[in-house]
């Protein structure tokens, strides 16, 4: 570990010779001065790694010698020392962000600890989550090869994200080893679905918690117990994601269950979302209700609908509530809706759909300077983090959090990096999904994809254009022959979805009650 530079000023320095002695001992540089006067010479003239002042000295106190520190360099950490417990001197120097408060008489190990913690905490992290990885290397090898049941998935999805939050948080080389057993448990995973997809729908008592399910299961027994609910659906979310906003809103909410859900194929706002609304697969949403179901060859809009679909699964269960529905796609939008959010205090159930993450993804395929900002899976969770802590839609939670009212928080389907193009060849009808393909002359290699060239057996609508549907797998994405080149470097590294990954597939449902 490398040493660091340190500048202790305190009036009394010389009795600190001990503790100043041990420091050295350990490697550090210690250099020590008798006011606050000198230390602000001390910085003016070198840098220093950390920074200990006592809090009572003459001419300059501590507290005024750390405001000068932090208006000149505010970057630097300092640990005040006093042997005072007053309350209003604790809340002075927190409130000017130290970065440690310790009282006399000192400990030496007391003082070695909060010089790690502020100087090589980084290092050490790093260090901690490298050795950690490794031994959990292994155990997640083994995790992928026997997973058998969506739990088993939806556990080693769970620690597939906890260890790429916590690698992508330090300086390890253990990163490109993570992203290959991430793709190794998507290609486990595909092959997966692949065994199970068709038997879930023919069985309904026994497959996950899907799409079509949320209405009737999660949002209607909290409705039929009393309670007034918003069902806030952010288009385009995945897990990762959610654990970089969890803790803005765990300021202000309880999260009572930090779910996961399996979105129905494919997943794509058309098919998931309505089917989230409505309670129904779209085989079933064409059949019942073909005015609110938009083919795929249609010029609409393909979720103009929801609202209705959303009346629909309420007078299809029975049920009496009143419900508001709400598009937000721009902070503008986001700014009216919370002005007038009195509103929402009439029904029983409000259900706000988000844009910003979809919205973002699409951006970054068509924008370069999107592409810049969220060049990797690190720098998309970070965007999505900036615009959540700074948007409208966090002052929206707040308002919902004040008027005591539970939240289920979910997406319609998740997104994946794509990195791997594979050839299919399709008429003028042919969807442009580059995860999934619609259409009656599809030519393709058929174990490259998963086929069903039965819709009606995975719940999905036929018509006189459609006698098949493609997925792709692991991070697959289709192109076409014809300016092959062309289509390859335009998509390649762009988030997409539509098809079967972890990512697309297994999505947060968050229950959240006010604190």
């Amino acid at each position: 570990m490398a040493t660091a530079s340190i500048l202790w000023a305190d009036d009394e320095i010389d009795l600190l010779k001990p503790h100043i002695l041990f420091l050295k001992g350990k490697g550090y540089d210690v250099t020590t001065v008798n006011s606050g006067r000198d230390a602000l010479d001390c910085i003016a003239a070198r840098h220093f790694d950390l920074v200990i002042l006592d809090e009572n000295m003459p001419g300059l106190t501590g507290l005024e010698t750390l405001s000068e520190i932090k208006r000149t360099q505010p970057d630097v950490p300092v640990i005040m020392i006093t042997k005072s417990e007053e309350e209003d001197i604790m809340n002075q120097a927190i409130g000017s962000k130290i970065s440690d408060y310790l009282i006399k008489p000192l400990n030496p190990n007391q003082i070695l600890l909060s010089i790690k913690k502020n100087v090589h905490s980084s290092t050490l992290v790093s260090q901690k989550a490298t050795a950690d990885y490794r031994q959990e290397f292994m155990t997640i090898d083994a995790d992928i090869a026997q997973a058998a049941s969506i739990d088993d998935w939806y556990a080693l999805y769970r620690k597939l994200v906890y260890w790429e939050l916590q690698l992508s948080a330090t300086d390890t080389n253990m990163d490109e080893l993570l992203q290959q057993q991430k793709k190794q448990a998507d290609h486990e995973f595909g092959k997966f679905v692949k065994r199970n997809y068709e038997r879930w729908l023919a069985n309904p008592a026994r497959r996950p918690l899907m799409s079509n399910d949320i209405m009737p299961q999660r949002i209607f027994p909290m409705l039929d117990d009393g309670q007034k609910v918003f069902l806030i659906v952010i288009d385009n979310f995945r897990l990762d994601q959610w654990r970089t906003v969890q803790p803005l809103l765990a300021e202000h909410f309880n999260i009572d269950d930090d779910g996961l859900y399996c979105s129905i194929l494919p997943t794509a706002t058309q098919y998931s979302r309505n089917a989230i609304f409505s309670g129904l697969m779209p085989a079933q949403i064409a059949t019942m209700f073909p005015d609110l179901w938009v083919d795929e060859e249609s010029e609409e809009g393909k979720n103009i609908n929801e609202s209705p679909l959303v009346k629909t699964a309420l007078e299809r269960f029975r049920k009496r509530y009143s419900f508001s529905y709400t598009k937000i796609n721009d902070s503008t939008n986001a700014e009216q809706i919370i002005n007038s959010f009195g509103n929402f205090d009439n029904y029983d159930l409000n259900v706000i759909v988000i844009n910003f993450v979809d919205m973002l993804s699409h951006a970054r395929t068509e924008s370069k300077m999107i592409r810049e900002l969220a060049h990797s899976d690190a720098a998309y969770r970070s965007l999505t983090e900036s615009w959540f802590r700074h948007s409208a839609v966090m002052e929206l939670f707040k308002r919902i959090a004040s008027r005591r009212c539970r939240v289920v928080l979910t997406t319609d389907h998740g997104t994946i990096r794509v990195d791997n193009p594979i050839k299919v060849i399709g008429d003028r009808n042919t969807n442009t999904n580059l995860r999934y393909k619609v259409g009656k002359r599809l030519s393709y290699n058929p174990r490259q994809v998963y086929e069903a060239h039965n819709p009606a057996t995975m719940g999905l609508p036929t018509s006189s254009l459609v006698s098949s549907f493609i997925f792709a797998v692991d991070r697959d994405f289709f192109a076409y022959p014809n300016n092959y080149n062309y289509y390859v470097q335009y998509y390649d590294g762009t988030f997409q979805h539509g098809g079967i990954s972890l990512e697309e597939m297994l999505i947060p449902i968050i229950t959240m009650s006010p604190k």
